[in-house]
């Protein structure tokens, strides 16, 4: 009997023919999760968490260091809306209670008294003083008696004016006869004009970017304005002209630890006098809206408001700039008036001019109306 040898490799040693093949398998299914994972869940919008949720309130510490902040004039804590802190001491201080008082919330950083690096103004010397007032040189005897004469036929003319009060005519300033009283008096408005970083100026200056020349016309004025007549304007050159050679109406101007810087006569002035014109940067009123200079002068009333013009003395001004207005809320600081602001057309153009009312004596102070017939200006905190 025959066998077959599985390990023969010949085909005719077998009787039949061994085929192989594979079993064919399903395609493999993804891992599954483990039994422990729990299946994904839908994700929810943040309305429904907010919905849910619950409010955590975190207390935070309130910062009552400047709650307990008083006033180190008359130390109240009251009006706290009007206290000022220095940002340097942090001190308190009611904007009333200061000498002298703030108008006005300084914008920007504010320092008190102790606390501010303003050097004082040492006294100038004769060179700077005629170089800071650009005065001329002196002129000779000849043309000085002449000039004098001038003015004395002016003064003599313009005497018997002062008796009809009706007409009003202007006089000329007297200055003081001793040159070296006329250059002390100078120093002081130097002084004064250095310490609070003003230029001096004794006419109206037009800055670029503020208003121009061509908008300052008397014939823009709402309701018209009075005309400065020829006599008057005769007066009003011939105080400039005294002005440029350096003769000045006797004026100092003092410091006053209430008042602040203010001006007091050096002599006998005459009712009527031409005391200065008012001057400064020329500037709209909508420029200057929130502007913290506590001695803005009216200069044209418009019927358009965008038009109306303001005289703003923080640059560029006089002896006006420290003339102190009267509180006209109360009789007895009326009874302290003894100038006025009056504003003219002069040769078409809109100015300020401060005219004495009285006869005012040596040593005492001038004081005016800040409001003149227009009464806009707040002046409830004035003494």
């Amino acid at each position: 009997m025959a066998t077959w040898n599985s390990s023969s490799s010949s085909p005719a040693a077998s009787p039949s023919r061994f085929i192989s093949y594979r079993r064919r398998t399903k395609a493999s299914s993804p891992p599954r999760r483990p039994s422990s994972e729990s299946p994904p869940r839908k994700m929810r919008s943040i309305a429904d968490i907010m919905a849910k949720s619950t409010p955590v309130v975190v207390e935070q510490e309130q910062d009552d260091s400047y709650g307990d902040v008083t006033c180190e004039k008359c130390h109240s804590g009251e009006r706290d809306d009007e206290l000022l802190l220095c940002d340097k001491c942090d001190k308190g201080f009611h904007m009333k209670c200061l000498r002298p008082i703030v108008v006005r919330v300084p914008i920007g950083p504010w320092v008190c008294v102790d606390c501010s690096d303003q050097r004082p103004v040492r006294s100038l010397s004769q060179k700077k003083i005629m170089h800071f007032f650009r005065i001329e040189k002196q002129i000779d005897q000849t043309e000085k008696s002449q000039l004098s004469q001038e003015t004395r036929k002016h003064r003599r003319r313009s005497c018997s004016l002062t008796v009809k009060k009706r007409r009003r005519k202007l006089l000329p300033m007297v200055p003081s006869e001793d040159p070296e009283q006329r250059l002390a008096q100078m120093g002081t408005l130097a002084s004064a004009l250095t310490a609070l970083g003003i230029k001096y100026s004794d006419d109206l200056t037009y800055v670029p970017g503020m208003a121009p020349r061509s908008a300052n016309r008397s014939k823009f004025e709402k309701g018209g304005m009075q005309v400065l007549s020829k006599e008057d304007l005769e007066t009003l050159e011939v105080c400039r002209a005294m002005y440029r050679r350096g003769e000045c109406p006797p004026l100092v101007v003092v410091f006053d630890p209430l008042e602040g810087y203010t001006v007091e006569a050096d002599g006998p002035i005459k009712d009527l006098t031409f005391i200065a014109e008012y001057t400064g940067d020329v500037d709209y009123l909508k420029n200057r809206e929130n502007d913290d200079c506590d001695s803005i002068m009216t200069l044209l009333l418009s019927e358009d408001p965008s038009k109306t013009l303001v005289i703003c003395p923080d640059k560029y001004g006089n002896i006006s700039r420290f003339m102190s207005g009267i509180n006209n809320h109360n009789r007895f600081a009326k009874k302290k008036q003894n100038c006025k602001c009056v504003r003219y057309s002069v040769n078409g153009e809109c100015r300020v001019l401060l005219v004495a009312t009285r006869d005012i004596a040596k040593g005492e102070r001038l004081y005016y109306d800040y409001n003149g017939y227009e009464h806009e200006y707040p002046t409830h905190h004035f003494f």
